[in-house]
C-alpha cells in the first residue's frame, strides 16, 4: 500500500495537492482536501454508467461498489464526516466523491482507516494549504498565494480561536 503527492490543483489561488492511495502497484483512488471537504476521484471499469454504481456513505464509514456485486471498498473513514452534505457524482467516466468533514479544518492525513497516511512532509504541505484557505475564507479581498510560514506551521482547526462556522 502506498500514498503519493499527485497534481496540483488552484482553489482561490491556493494550491491543493492530489494524494494517491495504491495497492499492489495500482491507483484505488486519488483525494484532496480543503478546509471542509475531502474529495475522492475513481476511475470505475470501461463501460461503469453512474446508474450501475452503489454508494453508501455513513458519518463513519463508506461503502462502493456495482450492483448486485460485492463492495469494491468497504472502509471505515479516518474521521467523522456530515453524511448529511456527502454525495457522489460520475463525471468524465471519474467517480467523484464529495465528502463533508465532520469537523471543519481538520487536517486528514488518510482517508481510510488503515490505508497509508500521508508523510510528515506532504502533512506539513497540507496544513499549510488549508490554513492559507482559512486566511482567505476570514479576509477575503487580501491574497495570500504567495504567502509562506516560518517554522512549524499551525493547526488549521484551532489557530487563534479556532475555524468560524458559516
Amino acid at each position: 500500500f502506498g500514498c503519493a503527492v499527485g497534481v496540483l490543483a488552484m482553489s482561490d489561488k491556493i494550491a491543493t495537492s492530489r494524494l494517491s492511495y495504491t495497492h499492489q502497484g495500482r491507483t484505488i483512488y486519488e483525494w484532496e482536501q480543503t478546509l471542509e471537504d475531502l474529495q475522492l476521484f475513481i476511475t470505475p471499469p470501461p463501460g461503469v454508467t453512474a446508474k450501475m454504481v452503489e454508494c453508501t456513505i455513513s458519518a463513519r464509514a463508506m461503502t462502493l461498489g456495482l450492483r448486485g456485486n460485492p463492495p469494491f471498498l468497504n472502509e471505515r473513514f479516518e474521521e467523522v464526516v456530515n453524511s448529511a452534505e456527502s454525495y457522489w457524482t460520475m463525471e468524465d467516466g471519474t467517480l467523484h466523491i464529495n465528502l463533508t468533514k465532520g469537523s471543519k479544518g481538520k487536517t486528514w492525513e488518510a482517508v481510510f482507516e488503515g490505508h497509508t497516511k500521508v508523510d510528515p512532509f506532504t502533512l506539513s504541505e497540507t496544513k499549510k494549504s488549508l490554513m492559507l484557505e482559512r486566511f482567505q475564507e476570514e479576509n477575503p479581498g487580501f491574497d495570500f498565494s504567495g504567502a509562506t510560514f516560518n517554522g512549524q506551521v499551525p493547526d488549521p482547526k484551532t489557530f487563534m480561536g479556532g475555524v468560524k462556522y458559516r
